[in-house]
């Protein structure tokens, strides 16, 4: 059931009268009714997923039980080996066999495995709660709460990755069951306006990125401005599309009266790859510090060689965690690197910090060579194989050529006689082969860039501003929701 459809408007009108009629007449029904929602939320893109997801809060809340009575390193242990035994076959399974298999010169037939929506979400999330009752010997007694930290719909899918200590108490204030008129308006201002970016802008987006990287992954070649004007939009579209997911799962609980964590926080602003990750999907960043690089010994071992091997393996778990595949891998080894160039810059005794806000040149080059070292890495993000990556880095440096269409050449006095550049009439991949198409393209990217570099995020925004901003994006969304053939998934829904 997507966020963007009509029947989860439905679900979600339903699912929060029922939630307030309660809490003003048997508050202790509350839960019970937000979980079953949350079940039928869960089943209702696939019903048998929900034995599995079951199972896994029933194992994780009775090792949890365990753990917290004094349970030992071993029974931990076997609590996140199970957890990541399960997500290992949904997810890695073919992976590693096929690699394996090419290893050995073998062919390999994939399994028949169709991936549970949200596995990776809500298996971190319970490693992280088996982890905290091992080490602080507590945990949640009450069987409902655990589910529902568990289960509740709104993170669900794709989060953000909520902590336990961050829901389960709210879910013992009954005050929370009552309607809240500023929690509601607010709640739908955030839903409404991360819908837009993601009906809107993300969607818009869609068209340019897929024709690209489709055809570089079906073998063929893409020239200089196709793959930058594709890498770009894909830059720009995995922004607003998940971003946009996040402000609607946040704004949703927030009309149940119930504190979702901020995911993101204008990320393509930050003039490091350090402030990127401290503003990019922070839930994910706040647990691979918390549950990976410090366990491993984090900054606290004596070594700086140490420190930065913790630091890459943290970031190759992270781009693995996002897909089974070496495209994945080798997008998170990128982000380990640069992490570790931006470590050791900060390091020199003559580094400075730089703020593009201040409009400083070394701001500006700073914003600059953080935002194209992102976009770069997610070449491989975005791409389905190794080949399709390199051929859109090879079309990015301008190996494939410099190809625009022909009325551009009949429009700028001179330029077909620059070396390098072909006008062979349309180019299928730039803008749809028109000039009309190759503008819209080139103002949508500079538009949403602009807002996303420029502009202040939603929580940053007044609650006149956040109103003024849903007027005028209403009749986009509402005509994108109720009259398109049917709606997209989120980019997120893959992990």
């Amino acid at each position: 059931m997507l966020f963007n459809s009509t029947e989860f408007f439905v679900f979600f009108t339903i699912t929060a009268s029922v939630y307030f009629l309660l809490g003003c007449l048997k508050p202790a029904f509350t839960l019970y009714w937000l979980t079953a929602c949350s079940f039928v939320f869960y089943g209702w893109w696939n019903p048998p997923y929900l034995i599995l997801i079951l199972g896994s809060i029933i194992v994780n809340y009775l090792l949890g039980q365990r753990l917290a009575s004094g349970g030992n390193v071993w029974l931990l242990r076997l609590g996140v080996g199970l957890n990541l035994a399960a997500i290992g076959y949904f997810k890695y399974a073919n992976f590693f066999m096929g690699t394996l298999s090419d290893l050995a010169g073998k062919e390999y037939t994939p399994l028949r495995i169709l991936l549970p929506l949200g596995i990776s979400f809500y298996t971190f999330q319970q490693v992280a709660y088996l982890v905290d009752a091992y080490r602080t010997r507590t945990c949640e007694r009450h069987p409902v709460h655990y589910a529902l930290f568990v289960t509740f719909f709104p993170q669900l899918i794709a989060g953000p990755i909520v902590h336990h200590s961050e829901l389960i108490p709210q879910l013992k204030d009954a005050k929370r069951f009552v309607p809240n008129s500023s929690a509601i308006y607010t709640g739908l201002t955030l839903f409404l306006l991360g819908l837009f970016k993601k009906v809107v802008v993300a969607d818009g987006f869609s068209p340019y990125v897929s024709a690209v990287f489709n055809h570089a992954d079906a073998g063929g070649t893409v020239s200089f401005f196709e793959a930058w004007g594709a890498v770009l939009s894909y830059t720009l579209q995995i922004y607003y599309d998940f971003s946009g997911y996040s402000d609607m799962a946040v704004g949703m609980a927030a009309i149940l009266n119930i504190r979702l964590p901020i995911n993101f926080f204008s990320p393509y602003r930050q003039t490091s790859i350090i402030d990127f990750w401290r503003c990019w999907h922070m839930t994910l960043s706040r647990f691979l510090k918390d549950y990976v690089y410090i366990p491993l010994g984090g900054s606290r071992v004596g070594s700086l060689g140490r420190r930065y091997t913790n630091l890459m393996i943290t970031m190759l778990v992270g781009g693995l965690w996002h897909g089974a595949g070496w495209t994945f891998v080798i997008w998170g080894g990128l982000h380990g690197f640069y992490l570790l160039v931006n470590h050791s810059w900060r390091r020199l005794p003559f580094h400075k910090p730089s703020s593009f806000v201040g409009r400083s040149t070394a701001g500006f080059l700073s914003w600059g060579l953080t935002f194209l070292s992102v976009s770069l890495a997610w070449v491989f993000f975005r791409a389905g194989t190794l080949k399709g990556a390199s051929s859109i880095l090879k079309g990015m440096g301008g190996a494939s050529g410099f190809v625009l269409p022909k009325q551009i050449g009949d429009i700028i006095p001179g330029i077909q006689n620059l070396p390098g550049i072909q006008f062979p009439g349309t180019v299928p991949l730039l803008g749809g082969g028109t000039l009309m198409g190759l503008v819209e393209q080139v103002a949508f990217i500079l538009l949403f860039l602009g807002v996303a570099v420029l502009g202040r995020n939603l929580y940053q925004l007044s609650a006149r501003t956040r109103l003024l901003l849903l007027m005028l994006t209403a009749a986009f969304t509402i005509q994108r929701v109720f009259f398109s053939p049917a709606p997209s998934e989120f980019i997120y829904f893959q992990f």
